[in-house]
């Protein structure tokens, strides 16, 4: 560690005068680096994808500053050194937030939402947790959500012998019944991961976004997400939903984009999620 400190204060080009190791991080070990001018966050990974998760992490947040509608930690850098991978970002001070705070949130979510581009996917692939998201654009959302992100992470479940193949539907029974439910969808740029640990208010209450895996999809999925664990002020879909109002079969399509989500938790974390995962499949497959 203390040759990388001595790497990090080179390329930040300042002294780091204390470290400390923060909670989180289920792919990576953080830490908060403080300096004389201002502190900074190190994400540290011997893993062998470490490189590659952290260059996607770094695109992400910088798609997402790049709209001008909600705010990411700068990005200051990401590399190797030794055997480890690093990225290092802005330190947001936090605190919790309250209710003004979630619906400045939630107005802000939407405004990302309406950054739009003409196919879903995006022009790489990158990951959700440590897994591998899949991309590949399509102009069809049902072709591409069927494809690269139920069936995608449904066959990994089968490998690891999460799931049997007789419990996956067959690619004709997931687009038949999906495609009414998806009809006029348009792509929106979203968070991709939006859970309670994704973001934060700084102590002047500005929300931050975190940990994205963005791509171009149904503005539904950040959502769906958003209810799976909770987390969300009520203030939060309030203002939301004053810029995107509900549509029809939302309730429905919360469910199926859920499914997404308790697959990737089926295949990072194991048995438990089986059951939510199989209620998704009963009622709708």
């Amino acid at each position: 560690m203390e040759n990388l400190i001595s790497h990090l204060e080179s390329l930040l080009n300042t002294p780091i005068i204390a470290t400390q190791k923060l909670t989180g991080g289920d792919t990576a070990s953080v830490f908060k680096l403080e300096t004389d001018s201002k502190d900074y966050v190190l994400k540290l990974s011997t893993n062998e994808k470490a490189s590659a998760m952290f260059k996607a992490e770094a695109f992400g947040l910088k798609s997402i500053a790049q709209t001008n509608t909600i705010k990411t930690p700068e990005v200051i850098g990401h590399d190797t050194f030794d055997s480890s991978s690093f990225l290092i970002l802005e330190f947001i001070e936090s605190r919790t937030g309250a209710s003004n705070d979630f619906a400045l949130l939630g107005s802000q979510l939407a405004k990302l939402h309406q950054h739009g581009v003409a196919q879903f996917g995006l022009s790489q692939d990158n990951f959700i947790g440590s897994l591998a998201q899949i991309n590949t654009q399509s102009s069809n959302w049902t072709d591409f959500y069927v494809e690269h992100r139920l069936l995608y992470q449904m066959n990994l479940a089968v490998e690891s012998g999460k799931l049997s193949h007789s419990e996956i539907p067959s690619i004709k029974s997931l687009k038949t019944v999906l495609k009414p439910l998806f009809e006029h969808v348009k792509p929106a740029l979203l968070h991709g991961d939006l859970w309670s640990g994704n973001y934060l208010f700084s102590k002047d209450g500005l929300p931050y976004l975190i940990d994205p895996a963005v791509y171009y999809g149904h503005s539904e999925v950040d959502i769906a997400m958003s209810k799976l664990f909770g987390g969300f002020h009520d203030a939060f879909y309030e203002a939301y939903h004053d810029v995107h109002p509900k549509t029809i079969n939302a309730s429905a399509r919360l469910d199926i984009y859920q499914l997404y989500f308790l697959l990737v938790h089926l295949n990072l974390f194991g048995s438990s999620y089986y059951g939510s995962v199989k209620r998704i499949l009963n009622t709708y497959f």
